[in-house]
């Protein structure tokens, strides 16, 4: 009977210290990504942003969402990757208003993805 307790609080602990590993790596990823998409996006405000600029942006993406997938939805990570493409072809374009907007999709997207993902009571229950 104690070795079932003693067992059980231990896998919980487990559990408990891989989500909030799991919970940090994510936020620190998007963390990351979120600041470079706010300095895409006042590129973008300004009208000095290039094609170049955006896919500087898609490459660190496509860098982090390799290992992102073992923690969020790939549906999650197909949107942003949607969202960051039609912003290439805008900027290409110097459709700056419609950038623009991308742009703010793609900054609330890295706020909250994570939050969708984080160890909390809220997405436990």
């Amino acid at each position: 009977m104690v070795k079932t307790i003693i067992s059980m609080l231990i896998v919980t602990l487990l559990i408990v210290v891989g989500a909030l590993i799991s919970d940090y790596y994510v936020n620190a990823q998007f963390l990351d990504f979120n600041e470079s998409a706010n300095v895409l996006y006042d590129k973008i405000h300004e009208e000095k942003a290039t094609s170049d600029d955006v896919l500087v942006l898609q490459k660190k993406w496509l860098a982090k969402k390799k290992s992102l997938h073992a923690f969020i939805s790939h549906t999650e990570i197909k949107e942003l990757d949607m969202w960051i493409s039609e912003c290439v072809t805008l900027v290409r374009d110097k459709e700056w208003q419609d950038a623009l907007s991308k742009a703010e999709v793609i900054i609330e997207l890295t706020e909250q993805i994570p939050k969708g993902f984080s160890f909390s009571i809220e997405n436990i229950l």
